[in-house]
């Protein structure tokens, strides 16, 4: 009855992306020089500023090309890609190659140059969904090279493992953007089988094994030392349920890649996740590593990563309490966060207040890339 369930959830989805998500932001998330602005108001009227983010260029870009992939308007999706993809392989470009964080709203240049490795993960994963849905990608995959050469010559952190989250180089290293280049790989692997890009892959996931879980319990840390060793305080206490969901999604692709079995830590994040969310299957936004709740508040992208998660385990096991906590998880992005009108109330304190006051384009991206998920893993 579960799975049953949650294919009319998967239907449904696909009916909200194409008739309310896809229609609105297309229409009202860009600006007059044909950038994605990095926001709506809850009315649905784009806010206007002097810049944008790269990020936000990049993450459009990946939901037009997802949009383009399940046959959403395909002239409509096409266009905006190639717009995302030109953004990407240009203006938003630094003399190095990088990527810099901001540019001018009337698409005349950067306007902040610094290089974060989130916006490069974010900008590669666009560029790897775009060659795929472009009738000729190899310009893209030639975009795709060109930046990750970039990124090996001057980010990579050849002493410590890993790469530089920032330039200049930050004192306290993190995993968040780690965790995304990892997804940017997996995509690149699909789009560019010949880029070697699951040695990359492999390369994170050690420093996933080797220092990310290297604490209490062996959960997902946040924050680390120079040399990725424990921190001190909140940051070696505390984590994010979210971003547990997520390593899962990710070990189940990255073993899907290879054509091997998922990492048996995976089970144990899984565990120590679905064991934090509230009395009603939300994930909270941070609790300590004995489970206990610090920040009760909850955002769409958490609970799109449940989403995930359960969606990888469902595939792995076929359990019918699975594929209802996929279906509790859905139902709690369609009643409590998603708008009828392709929206989303973006945030909720501890007490269940809404405390957005716009709707970040961002979170789209996120949401997109769950409900794919749940398109593909249901063939609806």
């Amino acid at each position: 009855m579960s799975k049953s369930a949650l294919r009319r959830r998967a239907k449904e989805a696909r009916h909200w992306l194409f008739d309310a998500c896809f229609p609105l932001w297309s229409e009202r998330g860009l600006n007059e020089s044909g950038l994605f602005v990095d926001a709506l108001s809850l009315d649905h009227t784009p806010l206007a500023g002097d810049t944008v983010l790269v990020s936000t260029q990049a993450r459009q870009t990946s939901v037009f090309a997802q949009a383009g992939r399940l046959g959403w308007k395909p002239d409509t999706a096409r266009d905006l890609v190639e717009d995302g993809v030109r953004t990407l392989s240009g203006l938003a470009r630094r003399d190095d190659g990088l990527i810099g964080r901001a540019l001018l709203a009337d698409a005349s240049a950067l306007s902040d140059q610094t290089p974060y490795l989130g916006d490069l993960a974010a900008s590669l994963h666009a560029l790897a969904l775009s060659s795929e849905m472009l009738e000729d990608g190899s310009g893209v995959i030639a975009s795709v090279r060109a930046l990750l050469d970039s990124l090996d010559r001057r980010m990579k952190d050849r002493t410590n493992g890993g790469y530089a989250e920032m330039l200049p180089m930050m004192a306290t290293r993190q995993q968040a953007p780690h965790m995304r280049l990892l997804e940017a790989c997996l995509a690149l692997q699909r789009a560019d089988p010949e880029g070697d890009h699951l040695a990359r892959a492999s390369d994170l996931v050690t420093l996933f094994h080797e220092k990310f879980t290297a604490g209490p319990g062996g959960l997902l840390g946040e924050e680390f030392g120079p040399d990725w060793s424990a921190p001190e305080g909140d940051p070696a206490r505390l984590v994010a349920p979210s971003h547990q969901f997520q390593w899962v999604w990710l070990l189940g692709a990255f073993a899907s890649a290879q054509s091997e079995s998922m990492a048996p830590i995976a089970g144990r994040l899984y565990s120590f996740a679905t064991g934090t969310l509230d009395e009603e299957g939300r994930t909270l936004q941070q609790v300590s590593r004995d489970g206990g709740a610090q920040d009760s508040g909850r955002q769409t992208s958490a609970q799109t990563e449940a989403l995930r998660a359960h969606l990888t385990m469902l595939e792995m096991t076929d359990d019918d309490a699975v594929a209802a906590a996929a279906c509790t998880s859905f139902d709690i992005l369609m009643d409590e966060h998603l708008t009828p009108e392709g929206g989303w109330i973006d945030a909720y304190d501890g007490d269940g207040h809404i405390i957005s006051n716009s709707m970040p384009a961002a979170t789209g991206h996120d949401v997109v890339r769950a409900f794919s998920e749940l398109i593909r893993v249901m063939n609806a």
